[in-house]
């Protein structure tokens, strides 16, 4: 599937690339790096990149406003995703062919080419090693991109299934003119208000044994401005790094579809079969799923409490 992907890049004039909704760093930073990446090797190719995007990383960069008719005779390449439903503007339909480049543990249900990399911590790390062992040039633009998505879905390089290989690809791009520190910046020096949200968020937090969840309820956004991703996924991390705890959960209403997102962390305990079984997924340690009611909230949070007790 390697060699058709490349081939499909050489033989196509217009690429557009896309990713998952409500984009979290790594989506944009895999996105962005590979549009970027395709556009400096093929400086004649017309190329792309669309979606949502969050206030928390227009840091990053900026998507791209294209009409459908682009799409006519199109490649289009999906990054850190392989479910429809998930994927940011679903006019990837509209294009002559698709690909998928992923690394979580979700079948794909958009097309047949489909690369997938379970042990990389992050879409980045991947598409760095696929174009890199391509013989592709990177610049620092490009690099700064990938190390982004890889430093934050690798919490800090805190995790990972294979994390020597992890630190091997972000040297390579550091060697490449990442800009490490632009990144740090960016994502890890917060606001006073932010600071003071996050003390209410922790002062809310419940601890069940070896468990932590957080349950946030729409009222929450009027307290605070906060973008979904703040709460959702931000505050996640919030309780992590507690010797008691080896399972912690974060739920945010979601008021545009009037769901609850749920976001599941562990630390070494495999639990994205419990995301499964509630129509998400994810990785061993680090997963999600939508829940339609706080009823089904309270179920999956019995599941993760069973599964803390297995475990002890």
């Amino acid at each position: 599937m390697k060699a058709k992907l490349f081939e499909a890049i050489k033989k196509y004039d217009t690429i557009i690339v896309h990713r998952h909704e409500r984009p979290d760093l790594d989506a944009l930073g895999s996105q962005l790096g590979l549009k970027t990446l395709i556009k400096y090797n093929f400086p004649e190719k017309k190329v792309y990149a669309v979606g949502d995007m969050t206030q928390k990383y227009s840091f990053i960069g900026v998507m791209d406003e294209i009409d459908d008719k682009v799409y006519d005779n199109a490649l289009v390449i999906i990054c850190d995703v392989a479910v429809s439903h998930m994927v940011s503007d679903d006019r990837y339909k509209l294009a002559k062919e698709v690909f998928v480049i992923d690394h979580h543990r979700n079948e794909c249900d958009i097309t047949k080419n489909w690369l997938c990399n379970p042990v990389a911590s992050a879409a980045a790390e991947f598409i760095t090693t696929l174009f890199r062992d391509e013989g592709y040039k990177f610049n620092p633009e490009i690099a700064t991109y990938l190390y982004g998505g890889i430093t934050t879905d690798s919490g800090r390089f805190l995790h990972g299934e294979d994390l020597a290989e992890t630190l091997r690809v972000s040297a390579f791009l550091i060697d490449q003119g990442a800009d490490a520190q632009y990144i740090y910046h960016s994502i890890y020096l917060e606001s006073l208000e932010t600071r003071k949200a996050n003390t209410y968020f922790n002062d809310r937090v419940v601890y069940k044994d070896n468990i932590a969840y957080l349950k946030n309820d729409k009222e929450v956004f009027d307290l605070f401005n906060l973008d979904f991703s703040d709460v959702s996924r931000g505050i996640v991390s919030m309780m992590s790094g507690l010797k008691e705890i080896v399972i912690w959960l974060n739920f945010t209403f979601d008021v545009t579809k009037n769901a609850v997102i749920g976001e599941f962390r562990s630390r070494e305990i495999p639990i994205v079969d419990i995301a499964k079984k509630y129509g998400g997924g994810g990785h061993n340690n680090a997963c999600g799923a939508t829940l339609k009611d706080w009823d089904e909230v309270d179920k999956i949070i019995e599941d993760f409490y069973e599964r803390a007790q297995e475990n002890k």
